[in-house]
């Protein structure tokens, strides 16, 4: 392992799934460690021992169960051959997309969007690390962006116009104080696409609830930025009916509340309507 340090040793299961570009009909699994540095993956089998190279890796995906047994996986791309990875230690994975992804080079747009509004912020070279439930964005003028990983309502990827060239983009939505704002990460296709995948893993994407006028009113607003204490004559509703409204959204899961009487935050998912409601008028 060099002089790098351990991020991870643990044992687990590997079968190999695509081999040279062909996917294979019946998974052999074997019995294995797993050692991870920040450059490199070291597979150690009864039989074998592969050293791969963190750089060579294309793919990293988390997996549901295969066979509907439930348990998670992780699959990794090297070439034209994907390996399925079960660890036993459920951190694994934050590990692998840490080794792949820290200190790559990116460029930032933060904020692209701010309540649903498109900000005239433009790109600046950035660093991008995993850290502990976070995306950590450190920009070239000074800034610092950190996305928590539990508070992204969505995420997408996309190709846009940057510099003039065609780039992968990662369109992120969270929240700033409060606010719905959306961070956009260009970088290679590569790092765009790790990046992609390690955030969808968390991202809430049920948005079949049914709201009345008066629900979809208050949570547009509260996405577009309006204090809750301002929504009553934002909205022209009675306190009584928006504090019903409140409590109703709370139970559905699409707020939480701050602090008593009465503050509240759109959750991710609560977030995730509101864009759909606003798209819709």
């Amino acid at each position: 392992m060099g002089e790098k340090s351990t991020l991870a040793d643990t044992t687990g299961r590997i079968a190999r799934i695509v081999e040279d570009g062909h996917k294979r009909n019946d998974l052999e699994w074997e019995k294995c460690r797993l050692v991870l540095s920040s450059d490199r993956l070291v597979v150690v089998t009864n039989d074998d021992q592969r050293h791969i190279e963190v750089d060579s890796i294309t793919a990293v995906k988390s997996r549901s169960g295969l066979g509907g047994d439930g348990e998670g996986y992780l699959s990794v791309q090297v070439g034209s051959d994907v390996d399925i990875l079960a660890p036993t230690v459920e951190g694994f994975g934050d590990s692998l997309y840490s080794a792949v992804l820290d200190q790559r080079t990116v460029l930032i747009k933060h904020p692209a969007l701010k309540g649903g509004v498109v900000q005239d912020t433009g790109w600046d070279r950035g660093r991008i690390k995993i850290g502990d439930g976070t995306v950590d964005l450190a920009v070239s003028t000074g800034s610092f962006v950190e996305v928590e990983v539990s508070d992204v309502g969505t995420v997408e990827r996309a190709e846009k116009s940057v510099g003039g060239e065609t780039r992968d983009v990662v369109e992120i939505e969270h929240t700033v104080d409060g606010t719905s704002v959306e961070t956009h990460v260009s970088g290679a296709r590569r790092d765009a696409n790790v990046l992609f995948e390690f955030l969808r893993r968390e991202t809430a994407t049920e948005t079949d609830v049914d709201l009345d006028d008066d629900e979809r009113a208050v949570l547009m607003a509260l996405y577009s930025g309006v204090s809750p204490f301002e929504i009553p004559d934002f909205v022209d509703l009675e306190i009584d009916r928006v504090e019903q409204i409140y409590d109703g959204l709370l139970e559905s899961g699409l707020l939480r509340e701050v602090r008593t009487r009465r503050s509240v935050s759109l959750l991710p998912r609560g977030r995730n309507i509101a864009t759909e409601e606003m798209a819709e008028q």
